[in-house]
C-alpha cells in the first residue's frame, strides 16, 4: 500500500507557472510508475503525464505537451509536475497516482493508489 499527498496547487493568472508536488510514502520499497491526472466541474478525470519508475520514460496528454513537465526524485519518494504557460482551461483538480512498476497507462483503472487532489485555478 503507498499513499500519496499533491500539493502546491492554488489559482494563478493565465500565461503563468505552477509546480505540484507529490509525496509518497508507505511500501515505497516497491518501485511505481506515477501519473498525474485532472479532472474539472461536470467532466471525467482525464490523464496528464506519466513517469515511468525509473524515470526514464514520460507521455503527457496532447492538450499539455510542451507546457507540462513531469520529474521525479526516487531518493526522496517524490513527484513533481511543472506547470508553465497556463490556460484558464487547465483549471481542475490535479491528482497524483501510482501504479505497479511497468503497468501504466493513460487510463484511470491503470492505477490503483490516488492522492486526494490539489486545486488549480487559472484566471483568464
Amino acid at each position: 500500500q503507498v499513499q500519496l499527498v499533491e500539493s502546491g496547487g492554488g489559482l494563478v493568472q493565465a500565461g503563468g507557472s505552477l509546480r505540484l508536488s507529490c509525496a509518497a510514502s508507505g511500501r515505497t520499497d516497491s518501485n511505481y510508475d506515477m501519473g498525474w491526472f485532472r479532472q474539472a466541474p461536470g467532466k471525467e478525470r482525464e490523464f496528464v503525464a506519466r513517469i515511468t519508475g525509473g524515470g526514464r520514460l514520460t507521455y503527457y496528454a496532447d492538450s499539455v505537451k510542451g507546457r507540462f513537465t513531469i520529474t521525479r526524485d526516487n531518493a526522496k519518494n517524490l513527484v513533481f509536475l511543472q506547470m508553465n504557460s497556463l490556460k484558464p482551461e487547465d483549471t481542475a483538480v490535479y491528482y497524483c497516482a501510482a501504479a505497479l512498476l511497468h503497468q501504466s497507462t493513460s487510463y484511470v483503472s491503470a492505477f490503483p493508489y490516488w492522492g486526494q487532489g490539489t486545486q488549480v485555478t487559472v484566471s483568464s
